[in-house]
């Protein structure tokens, strides 16, 4: 379902699953202005085409214990697919890493990583990530505060661009 095929329910649907995943269909149906049944197929729709990847919820890191957070920039030796996609690969291993993201430009990755304290994260970093195939160089940045975190996409953004093509 290309984004052209989306009515206006489609994305209110999905803006409001944004916002709120755990929302009832029954109270979705109602914020999007249709009955339920209708509703709960458009989802499904939504689910099959790809536009709904899961449901989750936000839990707090620090919470849970995990006080640091940390940006690692990485640089590989060799930009070669199979050498990529390894390194992809070793990072879906490590459960520190959060998120992994290859870049254009001087840095090939940029990992979001995640740790109880300074001490665990070096560890990862000295034991694993510095010490891993192909690794050329990490730079690290230490989170300090977290100013804004929102998932998903600015369905008003998108809104305003449909509107200006019809």
């Amino acid at each position: 379902m290309p984004t052209t095929r989306l009515d206006d329910i489609d994305r209110k649907i999905l803006a409001e699953l944004q916002g709120d995943g755990r929302m009832t269909n029954v109270e979705l149906a109602k914020r999007v202005g249709i009955s339920a049944p209708p509703c709960l197929r458009r989802v499904r729709t939504l689910e099959e085409a790809g536009y709904i990847q899961g449901y989750h919820a936000d839990v707090n890191p620090r919470e849970l214990g995990f006080e640091v957070q940390v940006f690692a920039m990485v640089r590989l030796q060799s930009q070669a697919e199979a050498d990529l996609s390894a390194f992809e690969a070793r990072c879906r291993d490590w459960p520190l890493v959060r998120e992994c993201h290859m870049l254009n430009g001087e840095i090939d990755f940029v990992l979001k990583c995640v740790a109880p304290d300074l001490s665990s994260f070096q560890s990862f970093l000295t034991g694993q990530l510095t010490a891993a195939d192909n690794v050329a160089s990490v730079k690290t940045s230490l989170v300090i505060r977290c100013a804004k975190d929102d998932p998903g996409v600015p369905f008003d953004v998108l809104e305003a661009r449909l509107a200006k093509r019809a």
